[in-house]
């Protein structure tokens, strides 16, 4: 067991160093075709898990319940009527949530999101823009 071990350490160790394009061979050599990801540290992660949970056993159906209970966010679900309001740059825009989207300045839009990109012109989560996801930052 001691040898599995220190030739599992001894993998993670290069795994650290390897390039995007390594790591995607590495897991095509084990599994297949890759994920699409463009993330070299998060493709290392996953292939670390991989390995790890292949030597050592994987999460029980159990943990992985309590952890999917757990990790995921608490988004507000939006009543038709209600209304939301967020500062940007000195402006308070109030968005009014309808029966097939939201309304702003006379405005429709589809999403939340949508109104978030019109008003900062980057890409934006809605919910987390307008306060409605926890841990929503105002920063930008």
């Amino acid at each position: 067991m001691v040898a599995v071990e220190n030739e599992l350490e001894a993998f993670l160790v290069d795994l650290e160093a390897m390039p995007l394009a390594a790591l995607r061979a590495e897991w095509r050599e084990r599994w297949g075709p890759p994920p699409r990801l463009r993330s070299p540290r998060l493709v290392r992660h996953l292939i670390a898990w991989r390995v790890q949970a292949a030597a050592y056993g994987d999460l029980t159906l159990d943990d992985r319940r309590r952890l999917k209970a757990c990790s995921l966010p608490k988004l507000q679900t939006l009543k038709e009527g209600s209304r939301v309001a967020r500062e940007y740059q000195g402006v308070i825009h109030e968005v009014t949530a309808e029966r097939h989207g939201f309304r702003d300045r006379e405005r429709d839009y589809r999403s939340l999101s949508a109104i978030a990109r019109e008003i900062t012109g980057v890409r934006w989560n809605g919910p987390r823009f307008f306060g409605l996801r926890p841990g929503a930052g105002h920063a930008r």
